[in-house]
Order: C-alpha cells, then structure tokens, then sequence
C-alpha cells in the first residue's frame, strides 16, 4: 500500500517569507498606528503572529521625541522588525527624507516601505513620484518595499528597479472593501520574482484569505484590525485566515464547475 501524502504545512522552513534576504514563518504584517493605547497595540500585535511591524515615522515616536512614550517600548526591535513607513508624504522629497530619518534612528536599518501619496481623499499613490523615490534610495542602499496601485506595468516596473517587494493595493488604504480587482493581482503574481504582498483595504478575515488564496506573498494591514470592536481578537483571525489561504493555495482548490458532480460516484455500484 503506498504511503499517505504528506501536506505541505504553512509555515514550515521551506515555505518561509523571504524579503531582503531574511526568512520570516508570518506571512501577516501588521501596522501600529490607530490603536486606543500602546498597551492595546502591544497585544494586538502579539495575537497577529506577526514578525514584521510597520511604523508611520511621521506619526509615531521611535526616539525622535525624547520623553514621550516610546514605541519601541512595546513593539522592541529585538523581537520584531520594525518596518519604517513613509505614510502621509506627498512628494518623493518627503519620502526619501523619512526614509534617511528612520535609518538615523534605527542605527542604520536599511528595509523601508515606500509610499508616496497622490490624493488627500482616495489616498491613492502617485506612481510617478513613487518610481523617482525608490529608485533614490535604491542607489542609497535602502531595501524598499513598495505600495503601489494594482497595475502590474507600474509593478513591473518597481520589481526591474530593485524594489525587494512589491505591495499592491487590494483596495483605499482604510477602506475595508476588501480585494476589489483580484484579476490584476493575479496579473501581478504570475510576472513575479520577487514577494508579491497585498496592501491596503483588507476589511476581515476572508479578504486576508482570498489574498492568500490568490497566491500573494503575504498581507499587510493596519486598520482591519485597529478599527475592529475587538482589535486583540481580530487580529487573531488575521493569523488564523492568513494561514488558511496559504494552506489552501499550496494545497490547489477543486476545478470549478458548471453542473453537480456527486461526492460519491456511482461507477462500479451493484445497485
């Protein structure tokens, strides 16, 4: 009799995330804005499983405000990778000069999320501004990770510049819409060599799913799990629905099918 297949599980050694050279078991990165409390933001951040947190260096203290309460405090660079963002720059002037600030601050941490901002309302990105950024701190040695529209010319584009991720959006950052062009996404993925993660407009827990169902890389959110009655408890199923989708894209779903197709088949019955 031959032996029984064994799954390949989430989460194991060779099914890591691997981004700037460095393996995380989390397929899940989480922000820390939003939260009522450090205290709040601390425990949410311990329930995601996450190892890779983002920090809105414009709005959040990691030493540039001395006597203020300290992020790091509850989110220490020893145990996560803090992973700076340029959240609220309109100009790639003001990203790369965040992106030199938090490098400062972080003794010389190298790996940034790179966003720039086109429009107050949409918070939709300037791609434009977007591709003269990472390409100034590529050549500065940053390792830069992209958010960026879900055209997969622009990722494309930000993958053959050096760009170490490329981080589409699914929907408006904040909006909870969920992945509102999954056709684009998989566009995306299928030209890709380097993580594909989707960012921004994750609502619950079946959109980190479908994410992962898609094939994505990983998911990125903040406000999903800030905003929720229960942050600490959703960003448990955040965990949990970023495992599943990984588990059920390695595994491969079932063809679709038009007409019923019985469970138990009929072929070589007696009766």
């Amino acid at each position: 009799m031959p032996s029984a297949i064994k799954p390949k599980i989430v989460n194991a050694p060779d099914d890591a995330l691997v981004i700037a050279g460095r393996r995380y078991t989390s397929r899940l990165l989480v922000g820390s804005g939003k939260y009522r409390d450090l205290e709040e933001t601390r425990l949410a951040t311990e329930a995601s499983g996450a190892q890779i947190v983002t920090v809105a260096i414009r709005r959040s203290n990691i030493g540039q405000q001395p006597g203020e309460p300290n992020l790091l405090d509850v989110l220490p660079p020893d145990r996560y990778t803090i992973l700076p963002n340029t959240a609220g720059c309109y100009t790639a002037e003001d990203a790369i000069r965040t992106c030199r600030l938090a490098r400062e601050l972080l003794d010389g941490h190298t790996l940034v999320k790179l966003e720039v901002l086109g429009d107050e309302k949409t918070l939709y990105p300037d791609v434009p501004e977007t591709l003269k950024a990472a390409q100034i701190l590529i050549n500065e040695g940053f390792d830069v990770m992209v958010y960026t529209s879900d055209d997969p010319v622009a990722a494309r584009r930000f993958e053959e510049m050096g760009c170490v991720a490329v981080m589409p959006l699914a929907a408006p950052i904040g909006s909870g819409l969920g992945i509102r062009n999954p056709y684009n996404i998989r566009i995306i993925l299928e030209n890709a060599h380097v993580p594909i993660l989707v960012d921004a407009g994750v609502g619950t827990a079946s959109d980190a799913a479908i994410a992962m169902e898609l094939g994505c890389d990983g998911v990125l959110m903040n406000t999903a799990i800030a905003a929720a009655k229960n942050p600490v408890l959703m960003a448990s199923a955040m965990k949990k629905a970023v495992e599943a989708g990984r588990e059920a894209y390695l595994a491969g779903r079932m063809p679709r099918k038009l007409y019923a197709n019985a469970s138990s088949p009929l072929d070589g019955t007696f009766f």
